[in-house]
């Protein structure tokens, strides 16, 4: 098993530099007009590299008060795909200056959500690597 070159660029700093904090509000205020009306908050996680992409996940956390079960999240990876916001061309644009000579990043995608828990959905995003 070889080790991943990627995994020191992309820790929990660089990944909340990514997508910060505040992202779950900015979208829900574009949606609703009100960020409290938002049920979950977001979070990008690396979860390493093969030969032919990185890969990332955005997490969706509940938030208190909130059902995320209840919420529509299974739609998600095509309004997140275009919403400016999530702005997810542009996040791949990041993640290639952070690699810089390491490699060059090509398409990127999102795949199907998954519930890991009542409180925890995530979506894969692969960043393919030319």
């Amino acid at each position: 098993m070889t080790m991943d070159q990627f995994a020191s660029l992309f820790g929990t700093d660089t990944c909340a530099e990514l997508m910060p904090a505040n992202t779950a509000n900015q979208f829900f205020e574009a949606l609703f007009g009100d960020a409290e009306e938002g049920s979950y908050d977001l979070e990008l996680k690396y979860r390493g590299s093969d030969e032919a992409a990185l890969h990332f996940e955005i997490l969706l956390h509940e938030r208190p008060g909130h059902c995320l079960a209840c919420n529509l999240t299974y739609g998600l990876p095509e309004v997140f795909s275009r919403h400016p916001v999530i702005n997810l061309k542009g996040i791949a644009g990041k993640v290639n200056e952070i690699i810089g000579d390491r490699g060059e990043t090509g398409e990127w995608r999102l795949g199907r959500t998954s519930q890991q828990s009542q409180s925890l959905h995530t979506i894969p995003l692969r960043i393919e690597l030319k």
